[in-house]
């Protein structure tokens, strides 16, 4: 690390315990090079993530990666060190910021596998644009992260939680919240079907922002069910999280016959605001949601917490019933048709799934009924329009609720026969509504092991992410 100056050198603090906004600032200020921050995280992922990559993992490791890419992971810290060089204060905030990809979002001339044996072998032939947005933007790709088997469930059980490794990280973007909470990296990009990005952050102590559908293009990654895959970025906190949303935003929002094209992003606030009291003037609604559920004392003082910190910070909390509540069945035909649509090339292969993905596989093959289809999706639509009506009638900018009813429960059986997940799932009670709505989530951590969301209608990024930056950095803090 390059001298400070100052009597107490930062070159004390490990390179790989710093956040993204903080590693950029550093390396901005040249008290730090990429190839530094990158040989950093390299070693942390040499000391904790409990040997090489495996596909099961074990009881005693984290395991959070499928592949790591050393070589090319210096080569590109390299060219991002000479770009800083060369563009000074120009070069992009990301430029030289090492990070992690799912194991769905190809990266051209690399393997991907979907944490599968079904695809054992494959490679993916060009890059996923939300990858290659992060790429032009001077990242540098450290590896890919498990997910649970084909993004198909809640729990990646092959990944240790790093903060007591015998319970679940949550998933399906579940190592990359192992490896963010290890700092193992300072960012990740994610997917989210019916809560991959929020339920292992929730499970780990870290941040993700679910966009609105639509947002970010899905071309280029493994898809679970296309209408309701959400790409979006991980971090320890949302501000790094907010940095990461508006590279993966640049450029033509994509054209998704699916979801209404979201409106252009205003710039994102990267800090909190000064005020003592920047939430005044904000709404924010508790729905009657999680009452059908049973929390968990944790979950409960956790939500709790953040309710008395969003006053504090000056927000007008109030109490409304939610106006539609998904339909579990609707939610099985929407995800089970799509599903289908790309499992069915792989009938003869499901000896190569683990027993609980070939099931659901297997279930999947009998949803090919396209006018049952077309019923649950138009259903889908009404219940979306009567929560932005809600949203508008009531004046409110955000719900607030947990993020789970449940903390992490004991790692081991999610890929056992009969643990497919579905209606009744704890890991997706509350965060599968808001894929089927397309809106976006701001996810943060009250502890290691809850987590609550924020939640705006469709197109309103700018301003939760602001509200959600305020009140991590103001009230909530982070692990």
């Amino acid at each position: 690390m390059h001298a400070s100056g100052s009597a107490e050198s930062t070159a004390a603090v490990d390179p790989a315990e710093l956040d993204l906004i903080g590693a950029a600032t550093q390396l901005r200020e040249r008290r730090l090079s990429s190839l530094e921050l990158t040989d950093a995280c390299l070693r942390r992922i040499e000391q904790r993530n409990g040997g090489p990559p495996s596909h099961d993992g074990s009881p005693d490791a984290i395991n959070a990666w499928v592949r790591l890419y050393p070589e090319l992971a210096r080569e590109q810290a390299l060219a991002a060190d000479q770009r800083r060089q060369l563009e000074g204060d120009g070069a992009p905030l990301l430029c030289g910021i090492p990070i992690a990809l799912k194991d769905l979002f190809g990266v051209g001339g690399l393997p991907l596998t979907a944490s599968s044996r079904v695809l054992e072998g494959n490679v993916a032939r060009v890059d996923a644009p939300a990858w290659g947005r992060l790429r032009a933007q001077g990242m540098v790709l450290l590896g890919h992260t498990h997910t649970h088997e084909f993004a198909a469930g809640g729990t990646t059980d092959q990944v240790g939680n790093p903060w007591e490794l015998g319970r679940v990280v949550g998933g399906s973007s579940g190592g990359n919240a192992a490896a963010l909470a290890a700092r193992m990296t300072p960012a990740a990009l994610g997917s989210d079907t019916c809560g991959s990005l929020r339920i292992p952050s929730a499970c780990c102590g870290t941040s993700a922002i679910k966009p609105s559908h639509g947002r970010i293009p899905i071309d280029g990654i493994i898809p679970l069910a296309p209408s309701l895959d959400h790409p979006g970025p991980m971090a320890r906190t949302i501000a790094d999280c907010a940095a990461l949303l508006s590279a993966l935003t640049t450029g033509a929002p994509p054209s998704d016959p699916l979801s209404p094209a979201a409106a252009p992003l205003a710039k994102l606030a990267l800090a909190p605001r000064a005020d003592a009291r920047p939430l005044a003037g904000l709404r924010v609604a508790l729905t009657d949601r999680p009452d059908a559920l049973e929390l968990a004392p944790a979950v409960a003082r956790g939500l709790d917490a953040a309710v008395r910190a969003c006053k504090l910070l000056g927000a007008d909390v109030v109490a409304l019933p939610a106006p539609w509540e998904l339909a579990w069945d609707d939610l099985s035909l929407v995800l089970l048709t799509e599903m289908w649509a790309y499992h069915g090339q792989f009938a003869s292969l499901r000896e190569r799934y683990r027993p609980a993905i070939a099931e659901l596989v297997e279930a999947a093959s009998q949803f090919t009924d396209a006018q049952a289809y077309l019923g649950a999706q138009a259903r889908r639509r009404q219940g979306t329009a009567t929560w932005e009506a809600w949203f508008a009638e009531h004046r409110v900018d955000f719900v607030l609720e947990p993020t789970l009813p449940i903390v992490p429960y004991a790692r081991g059986r999610g890929y056992d026969s009969g643990h497919a997940g579905g209606a009744g799932d704890p890991m997706i009670a509350l965060t599968a509504l808001w894929d089927l709505t397309g809106m976006p989530v701001a996810a943060l951590p009250v502890s290691w092991e809850v987590g609550v969301s924020l939640v705006a209608p469709r197109g309103r990024e700018g301003p939760l992410l602001q509200a959600a930056i305020d009140l991590q950095m103001h009230a909530l803090g982070t692990p």
